[in-house]
């Protein structure tokens, strides 16, 4: 059974699966919130979201190695693959997926962390069900953490995998940010290492 986490939560992905992981996936999914109140009906709306996954690669001195987004689907040592980009949110499980094979992650990354920007600058006040969740090479979940805090922000630094010897912990930070790409993520992620 996946463990829900809280803001601030770590675990270890060895004693919460019992075994050695050499592949995870980080998932991401969205819906758009319904509009609320009396001309709701009325709004036409907007029925897409532009959310975008991505992780950024540091060295245990906070050395920022690579960023992997829809703009770099592939980071350089080949270790995190963006399976590409959901630009409405639209359907049903995970929008956007980044595979992480952790036996190729170089010895010099000590943290993967994961964020989530609205590239369209839409604020979470208008997203809803928002979650990511860690998944392993069996397609069984390990953690799920829920974003739907709404607001005026439009990124979120979600959870970050750090190396621990030969293990990997996964930590909810759910740092809210006013980011609009991945890019923009670096150096607020490197703060929060």
């Amino acid at each position: 059974m996946a463990i829900s986490l809280s803001k601030g939560q770590a675990i270890s992905l060895e004693k919460s699966t019992g075994r050695s992981l050499t592949r995870v996936r980080m998932g991401l999914g969205w819906d758009v919130a319904k509009p609320k109140g009396l001309f709701a009906a009325f709004s036409g709306g907007n029925n897409s979201i532009d959310l975008d996954a991505s992780c950024l690669m540091y060295t245990a001195t906070g050395e920022s190695v690579d960023t992997i987004f829809f703009g770099q689907l592939r980071s350089k040592d080949g270790s995190v693959q963006h399976m590409g980009d959901n630009l409405t949110g639209a359907g049903d499980g995970d929008d956007e997926v980044i595979s992480v094979d952790l036996t190729k992650v170089p010895a010099q990354v000590a943290h993967l962390v994961f964020t989530v920007s609205s590239y369209r600058g839409q604020t979470f006040d208008k997203v809803a069900n928002a979650f990511c969740r860690l998944v392993d090479d069996t397609k069984k979940e390990i953690a799920r953490f829920d974003l739907s805090a709404q607001g005026s922000h439009t990124g979120q630094i979600m959870v970050k995998l750090s190396r621990q010897g030969t293990d990997w912990q996964l930590h909810a930070i759910g740092h809210n940010t006013r980011s609009t790409t991945a890019v923009d993520l670096v150096n607020a992620a490197r703060g929060l290492l």
